[in-house]
This record gives C-alpha cells, sequence and structure tokens, in this order.
C-alpha cells in the first residue's frame, strides 16, 4: 500500500537509525576527551569511515550485530581513554 508521504519507515527501522546516531554521538564524545589532538583527528577519521562503509546496510540483524560490535568499541576506547588520564 502506497503512502502519501511517500517511502515511510518501519518503527523498527526508526529505532535502529536513532541507535547508530546515538552510537556515532557517544563515539565522537568520548574522543573528545583523548588529549592528543592528532590522535582526537585519527579516531574521528576511523569512526567516520567505519560509519559511511556500513551506511548501505538494510538488514536488521545485520545493523544489530553491527551496533553490539560499535558498542563493544566504544567501552574500549572510553577504557583506553581512561587509563590514558
Amino acid at each position: 500500500m502506497a503512502s502519501r508521504f511517500g517511502n515511510t519507515v518501519s518503527l523498527k527501522r526508526f529505532m535502529l537509525r536513532s541507535e547508530v546516531l546515538k552510537l556515532y554521538r557517544e563515539m565522537m564524545r568520548a574522543i573528545r576527551q583523548v588529549p592528543d589532538a592528532s590522535h582526537r583527528r585519527e579516531l574521528t577519521e576511523w569512526v567516520r569511515y567505519d560509519f559511511k562503509q556500513n551506511k548501505h546496510h538494510q538488514d536488521e540483524e545485520t545493523i544489530k550485530m553491527m551496533l553490539t560490535k560499535g558498542r563493544m568499541s566504544l567501552k574500549e576506547l572510553e577504557s583506553a581513554i581512561h587509563l590514558a588520564r
């Protein structure tokens, strides 16, 4: 059934998208705490590259798996930053 709003997004997909954006923002916030500017730049480029490389995925299970891996990476990043202080 076509919608008058064009391509509508399912609630599940909308929720997954919001989780991905939340993870991205959390990673960028964590990176801001890195004291060395060159390391901050490197980490920022790494995060942007990874998110861009994986934005084509449509399968919900794949996205959920990648979110789980991303959260683990965020925890590792936060602990490394904490240890570096």
